[in-house]
């Protein structure tokens, strides 16, 4: 009986899907406090933790803070109360670490990111601070249900992949690792899309997760920065007669911060995320409104609005394009000023800043801090170029994730001086500074001078970031062996036989306590019952698993665990997504970003092959390993043979998943949406992890290592960080297939003619045919031809080169999949072998061999 009158008992987790939530389709502005005299402060301590106390606060924040009695409120009520509730848990601990790193005038690391793929919060928090049992049994006391309320939460759509997610597993490393850190970025108002399918294609609608209130961030409007674009520069003498340049920009944006708390796990320190929102100057107009002039009224808050309104503006236009530039400077500039005029003191001297701070440059998006740290100093402090320069060279270090020419930024020389031209200037100055020093040490090499230029004029006049970045930074790191190999061989070539020491590997990692302790509770309590508590915070722990692969009790309870985990995935789906899928099959999954290099074109091909065969009678029914296809991407909404692939694999799993001789055979899921959410339900349940990139395409990948750490076995080529794991869980255990890189190379130099494979290969030829048939769009023989004219004569990943080998290879897969005692050896092993990709790990390379800095004691 419950002690609250009017509440019924709730079901379990089990019973409500995880993505189950409501959703409803530069100067500061003034000083903070300062005292002008010492103040007593009383300590600020965290509520009781106890049972009683919990309920006391929770009910304190439900009638007081959202106005309503228990039997009165809502779910959407009780989750705010909740989270706010164990926010005041974290709150003296966030203070505590803040004070200490302001007090001990700590290096800290300044972590610039243009994406965040958080997560939900409220799980998280609860187990990190180690609430989760007494948050329970409050609610429970309550009559509500933990696990009911906690599925509410809408997930943050601020990042669009690996990038975004790498980024918070850093933060979430960090704080457990007690290092500082502030994690800086943009406050998306509507983030990445949210995705669905209409008559299979897809379609994006804004993503409103702040729709219902955000419990998670606390909003200093009183803060705010201002920031400038546009106008031009001119000349000057200052007092002494020196000639200086300033900036007289043309319009300008407030930039407000939201700070997030991020908690680390079960050590008393909460570190900080801090995201920025624009907002105009003067955002109302009550002259042009009493006109009558509604529009004009609102226009420069419309406008300003507009920089942090999505993540990652569709840039096709030359509008996009710049809005984009405009993103990644307002956060840029709101960052270093926050650094510069809030976490420094006063009277700080900048001379030492790398002393201080280190600014990781996650990918390109915010090199444009690297200029803005040049006009500060320059501009605002009196410094000469010189003396600028050699404190801004020790202030950046950049992170490369991308081997693909376009993905590494270039800017317009017209728009970026146009936009910031001062900037332009100051980047201009670097060139002429950094060139001088090339033709000093390469000297009568015009070639590797127009090679190195920041400022190019080939084939048009333009700034290649990436070139910045290297030039500024006191490192530049790839994210995996093979992918940093290529960065300094194939990418920056000329950079790294300029500057052969700045050029180091850190391989990614992923946090443990979102996507083991979190996402697989089930397989944690498994191993933790074996090898104790501590691998959570080491995960290399996990090699003491080894043992138990060889233990039939410890095998079976494994394998019990993957199949109760794909059965709570299907509940999901059923629930979340309308899809029906049930039995025992292989789980067989590929989710990932939608690009043409990730090739889920050719994991299309496989299933079409089966189909194939299995209609053609090449092979029997009965012969066939049941199989479930999941997939899970999202395309960028300007990317057109990306939303191409996504309509053909839709079609081609309505056909195959109508026909009823194929029921618990073959199965082929598409959920819309894919998210940290549905990822956390996913990643357990799996059994195969297609990880099929062209050699030499993928930086790392983060999936992969997230899957074979669940237990998952690999299929995949040998790139990225794919080649790390097959290295340490063992060839016997990892399904490798494709040309390697150098081959790869070699084939596309002779002339890589996909057809050529097309005519030759009989099965490869009747899969593609039935494709274009029109078997699978109704009699439409038309409505496959993007995809598959680009597959027969352009082919730019070489799917067809790979496609035997990938067949071959799946073939393998099945034969090892029959022996279900060796799979889960092989599985066991997996987990046991991938301890090295945990993000602490790669925490701890980076203060070792870039960052140089110390926890706080």
């Amino acid at each position: 009986m419950s002690e609250y009158e009017g509440f019924e008992p709730t079901l379990s987790l089990e019973d409500y899907p995880s993505d189950g939530a409501p959703t409803s389709e530069t100067h500061r502005v003034g000083p903070l406090f300062k005292p002008s005299h010492p103040v007593a402060l009383a300590p600020v301590t965290s509520p009781p933790h106890s049972v009683d106390g919990f309920v006391r606060e929770f009910l304190h924040e439900l009638n007081f803070e959202q106005g309503v009695s228990l039997s009165r409120s809502t779910i959407n009520d009780q989750y705010l109360a909740l989270s706010k509730t164990v926010r005041h848990y974290m709150m003296a601990r966030w203070l505590e670490t803040t004070r200490k790193i302001r007090e001990g005038k700590l290096k800290l690391v300044g972590y610039l990111s243009a994406e965040y793929l958080l997560g939900r919060q409220l799980g998280n928090a609860l187990q990190s601070i180690d609430l989760v049992e007494i948050s329970s049994r409050a609610l429970q006391g309550c009559g509500l249900d933990l696990n009911y309320i906690r599925n509410q939460e809408v997930e943050p759509g601020l990042g669009n992949g690996g990038l975004g997610r790498l980024a918070a597993c850093y933060l979430d490393s960090l704080a457990t690792m007690s290092v500082p850190c502030i994690g800086y970025g943009i406050r998306y108002e509507y983030g990445i899309f949210r995705q669905t399918f209409v008559d299979g294609r897809q379609v994006e609608q804004a993503d409103t997760w702040l729709g219902l209130g955000q419990p998670w961030e606390f909003a200093h409007p009183e803060a705010a920065v201002q920031v400038d674009f546009g106008g031009y520069t001119e000349k000057y003498y200052d007092e002494l007669g020196k000639e200086r340049t300033r900036w007289i920009p043309a319009w300008n944006v407030m930039g407000v911060p939201y700070n997030y708390m991020v908690p680390g796990y079960q050590n008393g320190r909460v570190n900080t995320l801090r995201l920025w929102s624009a907002q105009a100057t003067k955002a109302f107009d009550l002259a042009q409104f009493n006109q009558g002039d509604y529009i004009e009224a609102v226009r420069s808050q419309t406008f300003a609005e507009n920089i942090s309104k999505v993540l990652y503006p569709e840039d096709s236009t030359p509008q996009g394009k710049e809005l984009r530039l405009q993103q990644q400077y307002f956060f840029s500039a709101c960052s270093l000023r926050d650094f510069l005029e809030e976490v420094l003191e006063p009277d700080a001297d900048l001379h030492t800043l790398p002393d201080r701070v280190i600014f990781q440059l996650n990918d390109t998006h915010p090199v444009i801090a690297v200029p803005e740290l040049m006009r500060i100093l320059m501009d605002e402090r009196g410094w000469d170029f010189d003396e600028a320069w050699e404190v801004t060279q020790k202030c950046f270090a950049y992170t490369c994730h991308t081997l693909l020419p376009e993905a590494l930024e270039v800017w317009p020389a017209d728009m970026l001086s146009r936009l910031l031209p001062r900037h332009f200037e100051i980047i201009c100055q670097i060139n002429d500074h950094f060139l001088a020093e090339v033709r000093k040490r390469f000297p009568n090499d015009d070639a590797k001078v127009r090679n190195m230029a920041i400022v190019t004029d080939y084939p048009d006049r333009s700034v290649r970031m990436a070139y910045l970045a290297t030039v500024a930074g006191t490192k530049v790191n790839g994210v995996a062996e093979l992918h940093s190999q290529l960065l300094r061989d194939k990418v920056l070539p000329d950079f790294s036989q300029m500057w052969p020491e700045k050029f180091i590997n850190v391989t990614n990692g992923i946090t443990p306590r979102r996507f083991m302790r979190l996402a697989n509770t089930r397989l944690s309590a498994l191993i933790t019952d074996a090898i104790g508590v501590g691998w959570v915070t080491d995960l290399e722990r996990l090699q003491e698993l080894e043992p138990y692969a060889e233990d039939a009790e410890f095998r079976e309870q494994f394998r019990k665990i993957k199949l109760a985990n794909k059965h709570r995935l299907y509940r999901q789906l059923k629930s979340r997504d309308g899809i029906d899928i049930s039995g025992e099959n292989m789980l067989d999954v590929m989710v990932k970003r939608l690009h043409e290099y990730k090739r889920q074109s050719l994991k299309l091909l496989h299933i079409v092959t089966v189909y194939e065969q299995i209609l053609t009678g090449k092979v029997k029914l009965e012969d066939v390993t049941p199989r479930t296809f999941i997939f899970g991407a999202k395309a960028a909404p300007g990317y057109r043979m990306a939303k191409e692939t996504i309509y053909v694999i839709n079609q081609v799993a309505k056909t195959i998943n109508a026909n009823k001789d194929l029921e618990g055979r073959l199965q082929v899921a598409f959920p819309a949406n894919y998210n940290v959410m549905l990822a956390e339900r996913v990643i357990p349940a799996a059994d195969l992890s297609e990880q099929i990139s062209l050699a030499g395409k993928e930086a790392s990948g983060t999936g992969n290592m997230k899957f074979a750490l669940n237990g998952a076995l690999t299929i995949g080529t040998e790139d990225g960080a794919n080649v790390e794991i097959r290295q340490r869980v063992g060839d016997e255990n990892f399904f490798l297939f494709g040309m390697l890189e150098p081959e790869v190379e070699e084939l596309q130099k002779k002339g890589y003619q996909p057809h050529d494979y097309y005519e030759s290969n009989p099965q490869l030829k009747a899969t593609i045919d039935l494709l274009a048939s029109g078997h699978f769009s109704n009699g439409d023989k038309n409505a496959f031809a993007p995809l598959v004219n680009n597959l027969l004569w352009e082919d730019r990943f070489l799917a067809l080169a790979d496609y035997q080998a990938y067949i071959d290879a799946q073939a393998r897969v099945d034969d090892y999949y029959a022996e279900q005692d060796e799979w889960t050896r092989s599985a066991i092993l997996n987990v046991a072998r991938c301890g090295y990709f945990s993000s602490d790990r790669a925490m701890h390379e980076y203060i070792d061999k870039i960052w140089h800095v110390a926890p706080l004691h």
